[in-house]
């Protein structure tokens, strides 16, 4: 009998398409943890095929993702892969879709979410921030309000379970920047507390090793892959189906 992966049946698809739309990048660290959160996905979606597109740098181009699934008649989810609601959900997305003929729909950002926080407080505890540590979010950044607006939302609700103030800080376009950030908290803390910085970011890269350079004490990894991520995305999906 023949084992080879050509005699095994496919997996039985069932429901719309999931494209797991990334911001996308040129880092090879980057790029495989993002794929890595799209496996995980699938694994936790079965019936569920999850196809790959990105807003910028890589392809295949989410336009062009949306484009090939509604030629073909198929309907489609898209999840942003990105952890707020600016420019590139509310136009990127938002115009792929418009192009669909009503085929594909658009899913929420991931962010914010108490998830997100679970996540940032499993990567403070990996880098072995302490208890009293004095923490700055650090956040891509954006020039739409309601995304940097996101951003602090997430930044509170780590500040309500951690018990202690977590400043916000971005790395672009917005203010206060993570040095500036980083600067204020060891200004208005005792000498030698800990000052970390919580990476909101959600796969290395430019801006990742950027923080390296801010002066904080210590630096957590970013957010994916994560197990709580692939849970996450498939209810955002499920949720712009309903």
């Amino acid at each position: 009998m023949r084992t080879d992966d050509a005699s095994r049946p496919e997996p039985l698809r069932s429901g719309p398409v999931l494209v797991a739309c990334g911001h996308g990048t040129r880092e090879p660290a980057g790029r495989r943890a993002l794929a890595e959160l799209r496996l995980d996905v699938a694994r936790a979606r079965p019936g569920v095929e999850v196809v790959a597109a990105s807003v910028d740098v890589q392809k295949p181009s989410l336009h062009d993702v949306v484009a090939r699934l509604s030629a073909e008649g198929r309907e489609s989810v898209v999840v942003p892969l990105l952890l707020s609601a600016g420019y590139h959900v509310r136009v990127d997305v938002a115009g792929a879709v418009a192009t669909s003929a009503g085929l594909a729909t658009a899913a929420a950002a991931l962010g914010p979410d108490p998830m997100l926080v679970d996540v940032l407080l499993d990567r403070l505890s990996e880098a072995g921030a302490a208890p009293d540590a004095l923490v700055v979010l650090a956040a891509a950044g954006s020039s739409d309000r309601r995304a940097v607006t996101d951003v602090e939302r997430v930044a509170a609700e780590l500040a309500a379970r951690r018990g202690s103030p977590v400043l916000p800080g971005f790395l672009s376009a917005a203010s206060p920047t993570v040095s500036e950030a980083v600067d204020r908290v060891r200004a208005a803390s005792p000498p030698g507390r800990q000052v970390v910085v919580a990476t909101y970011l959600l796969a290395p890269g430019d801006f990742s090793r950027r923080l390296a350079r801010v002066g904080a004490d210590l630096v957590t990894a970013p957010l994916a892959p994560h197990p709580l991520l692939a849970e996450l995305v498939v209810r955002r999906y499920d949720e712009a189906l309903a």
